[in-house]
């Protein structure tokens, strides 16, 4: 079976291949660079190919069984400052797979890895579930969201065998800090070089965070046992604010000699002010549950950048 992992050489999307290689399959990789990562493992198919180029996208799909859709070109701040380039360079690209899709008569799966960290907005209760109302508030969820109903706009009219993922805040090894994305990577970034890490409201927001080994695994199980046209959240359940995800940090940073600073900031009107996921639907479709303890993949993280830094 070939499976094909559109953006499979980011920070998601490297566990992800790595978990297809050891299931069984054969993995296909599209990605933008020209040239092909060093980090792939050995056995990875990787092809350049431009997401928004039909011709080489279907060129390079027309054979697989399965399609996992990680690509995406912005990042939820970056979205704020051009709204019309994260629209642009996300959902053409995505309406396009969708039509290729369209015509392909072995896929067996299209999963969509969308973002349950904004496409819920705020809500009146935690943790959300799949059924819970959509009100992003960045053009990030905004355009994530779009895609969601183009796919299952795609199932419903044209048969498309369309899954939909939400996974919470990845985090773990090989995350870098200063992206705009990665509240705990920015965070460690910032005590290593003796700044303050600046939080918004007094505790900051509440957020899932979940080891990116568990994000991969749960876009497997649902690769693997979700149902075309559902829609699975992928998190732990578990909410945490900006000061306690600090106060695990400084378990480690203070063994090493650093110390935390925090800069409070006023809080953002954008911020949504608590995200945690329900995962019970997926639990109950496949038996996927996390697997690694946040203080273990805190740690992972710390040395990992520590060790880029030294």
């Amino acid at each position: 079976m070939l499976t094909c992992v559109i953006g499979g050489a980011g920070f998601i999307g490297r566990q992800l291949v790595v978990q297809l290689l050891a299931s069984g399959r054969d993995v296909l990789v599209l990605g933008r660079r020209a040239e092909r990562p060093n980090y792939l493992p050995a056995n990875t198919i990787y092809e350049a190919c431009d997401y928004t180029d039909r011709e080489s996208l279907h060129r390079h799909i027309a054979t697989c069984a399965e399609i996992i859709d990680l690509a995406y070109a912005t990042v939820p701040q970056t979205s704020f400052v051009d709204p019309m380039f994260d629209l642009q360079s996300n959902l053409p690209g995505s309406i396009g797979l969708l039509q290729e899709a369209a015509a392909m008569r072995n896929l067996r799966k299209l999963l969509i890895v969308s973002s349950g960290g904004t496409v819920y907005g705020p809500v009146s209760r935690l943790p959300i579930s799949e059924e819970a109302r959509t009100a992003p508030v960045s053009p990030y969820g905004i355009t994530k969201l779009a895609i969601e109903n183009y796919g299952l706009m795609f199932h419903r009219l044209h048969g498309v065998p369309v899954t939909i993922v939400r996974p919470a805040n990845a985090y773990g090894a090989g995350q870098k800090p200063f992206t705009g994305q990665g509240f705990i990577a920015t965070a460690i970034g910032h005590i290593l070089k003796r700044e303050a890490v600046t939080i918004f409201g007094r505790n900051g927001t509440i957020r899932d965070y979940l080891h990116v080994s568990d994000v991969a695994s749960g876009i497997l199980c649902a690769l693997d046992g979700g149902s075309p046209g559902e829609i699975y959240n992928i998190g732990s359940g578990v909410g945490r604010n900006n000061r306690e995800v600090l106060s695990v940090i400084e378990s480690y940073a203070n063994s090493a000699d650093y110390d935390v600073n925090i800069r409070v900031a006023p809080e953002r009107h954008f911020d949504v002010p608590a995200n945690v996921l329900n995962f019970d639907r997926l639990l109950a479709a496949t038996g996927w549950q996390p697997k690694v303890a946040f203080v273990d993949g805190v740690q992972e993280v710390w040395r990992d950048i520590s060790n880029i830094g030294s």
